[in-house]
């Protein structure tokens, strides 16, 4: 493996969550994601190494504009100068060590990040940046150093990286970002990843992780219903670890209520994925009705707020308008999303959400052609 004499470019679209949320976090557990036609781009340029560093990240990202990361001199992989590591250095020390494993050549190269994320203002829309950034860059460093990766290996070292800077994560949007589409997935189990994560460091194991099967993990791109998804942003930017942080801080003491919400929330998304299938309009809409209830009650045993007044304020101007609609993600501000029939008039929905000063965002579902191979739950 030889580095790119041309560079690298790749992107890797926002994602918004359909169903879900929180009992994904628990291995196992699923939720339905789907990617969105906004994107990170990651430009990788080769460079020459100067002053020890092997090269500069560009991104808004960061409060300088810059940082430089190097080789560090243990091992050689890829870590930060001058600050803590991040998800950008994160996935190029676990796509390098990949290739290092392989008998591959590191190289030095400049990564410019861009993003369509956010607003123009700089409000995040929930829209998972951490997540696309890291999708992003792994396939820039990958294809810089000629390696192939399927959809399932880009998620598995996205998921890598993300995993040793924020562990607390589900990776449902990692999930979204690396297979697009409709993505039915579930999380594997983190504590068994992280000691499988270490050993691999240890041992030069990157290569045999991915190709063996994490327990817990689903992941497959799903067949595109006939509903179609509208995005409300109520203008609150939320973050989404303090929020999940939250809900299970309040949740602990409520054990029996807190299994039931998570027995629920599997019997919803069984019913969810079933319904996509069979492009059923109005299972679909039920199951999303339901899981917004199963989210609402989370809320109250939690002491946390998921559905603001914003947000349910969305939720009852879709469903005047024949739409099922929840919040999307942790809640607390950010993305409501609302599923409509065909026959619905949305236009009518859109501008009564503007008039409650919802800003209806202009997203579409974005599907590559990579084709997907199932990933069902193993224990």
């Amino acid at each position: 493996m030889t580095p790119h004499a041309d560079g690298m470019v790749a992107r890797a679209p926002g994602k918004l969550y359909i169903a879900g949320e929180y009992a994904v976090v628990e291995p196992g557990h699923r939720a339905v994601l789907v990617a969105v036609n906004r994107f990170i781009t990651v430009r990788i340029t080769p460079c020459s190494p100067a002053g020890g560093y092997a090269g500069t990240i560009r991104s808004q990202l960061y409060d300088t504009g810059s940082r430089p990361w190097r080789h560090r001199p243990q091992d050689g992989l890829a870590e930060a100068v001058g600050g803590d590591d991040d998800y950008v250095i994160s996935a190029i020390r676990v796509v390098e060590a990949l290739v290092a494993e392989g008998g591959g050549r590191l190289g030095s190269f400049n990564l410019g990040i861009s993003s369509e994320l956010d607003e123009a203002d700089g409000r995040k829309l929930g829209l998972g940046s951490s997540a696309a950034v890291t999708v992003a860059t792994v396939r820039a460093v990958a294809g810089f150093y000629g390696l192939s990766l399927d959809d399932s290996r880009v998620y598995k070292l996205a998921m890598l990286a993300s995993d040793a800077v924020q562990p607390i994560g589900s990776g449902g949007d990692i999930a979204a970002s690396a297979v697009t589409g409709w993505v039915d997935y579930a999380s594997p189990d983190r504590v068994w990843l992280r000691r499988a994560r270490q050993r691999a460091q240890a041992r030069g194991g990157t290569g045999d992780l991915l190709e063996s099967d994490w327990p817990g993990l689903c992941l497959r791109r799903l067949p595109v219903p006939s509903v179609r998804l509208q995005v409300g942003w109520t203008g609150t930017p939320a973050s989404t670890p303090a929020l999940v942080a939250g809900v299970q801080a309040g949740s602990r003491g409520a054990d029996d209520v807190y299994s039931s919400f998570l027995r629920a929330s599997q019997d919803t998304l069984a019913s969810l994925t079933t319904a996509i299938e069979d492009d059923d309009a109005g299972q679909v809409m039920s199951a999303i009705t339901r899981n917004r209830v199963l989210l609402v009650q989370l809320g109250r045993i939690s002491g946390r707020v998921i559905e603001t007044p914003e947000l349910t304020r969305l939720v009852e101007i879709a469903r005047d308008h024949g739409a099922a609609a929840k919040s999307s993600g942790a809640g607390g501000g950010d993305c409501g999303i609302a599923l409509c029939p065909p026959d619905k008039d949305i236009a009518a929905m859109s501008s009564a959400w503007r008039a409650a000063s919802i800003q209806p965002l202009d997203l579409a579902i974005y599907t590559h052609d990579s084709p997907v191979p199932p990933m069902e739950v193993t224990s």
